[in-house]
């Protein structure tokens, strides 16, 4: 039986956390969010204050702006639905305190595999605009898109959303 992991991307504003919330309660038991922002402002701290609201209380919500490894290793269980959001903010941590991408993407995808229970990756398509005007933008840029071809690999599941629809990008509806 492969892993039950789903990749779902995305433009801001896309649906694709509210699609990835779906896959995540259609498993019916217990559901784990796994938030990847860190929190730097007052409007910031709105937005997360709204999303968790939003899920209300049967979500555990796990806030974890760097160990995602370590973080999925914990949280996932058997017929346990995991959800990890964002992806792109994550690689933004990652980033800023100048980690090993390539490694930390590496021990990523090999987890992936090997995870009980389901576990849908969200992150921000980025790629599909213009060139961004400056170097850090363009290596984010091309570490996302880097990241988002191994995740994909890996992943049983890609779904892009458009306009609050999903599109499938590799494998089939759950």
């Amino acid at each position: 039986m492969s892993a039950d992991v789903t990749l779902v991307l995305g433009g801001a504003r896309s649906g694709k956390s509210r699609y990835a919330e779906g896959l995540v309660t259609a498993l019916g038991g217990p559901r784990v969010y796994i938030a990847t922002s860190q929190v730097w402002d007052a409007e910031m701290a709105e937005r997360v204050a709204k999303h968790r609201d939003d899920r209300g209380p049967d979500w555990t919500t796990v806030e974890e702006p760097r160990d995602l490894t370590g973080t999925l290793r914990r949280h996932a269980a058997e017929r346990t639905g995991v959800l990890v959001d964002c992806l792109t903010l994550w690689l933004t941590n990652l980033m800023m305190a100048e980690a090993d991408i390539a490694a930390e993407t590496a021990a990523l995808v090999a987890l992936l595999p090997t995870l009980p229970g389901r576990v849908v990756l969200v992150s921000n398509e980025v790629g599909l605009g213009i060139v961004p005007d400056n170097a850090l933008a363009r290596r984010f840029r091309d570490h996302a898109g880097r990241l988002h071809q191994s995740i994909a690999a890996a992943a049983p599941r890609v779904v892009l959303t458009v306009a609050g629809l999903p599109m499938f990008v590799k494998g089939t509806s759950i």
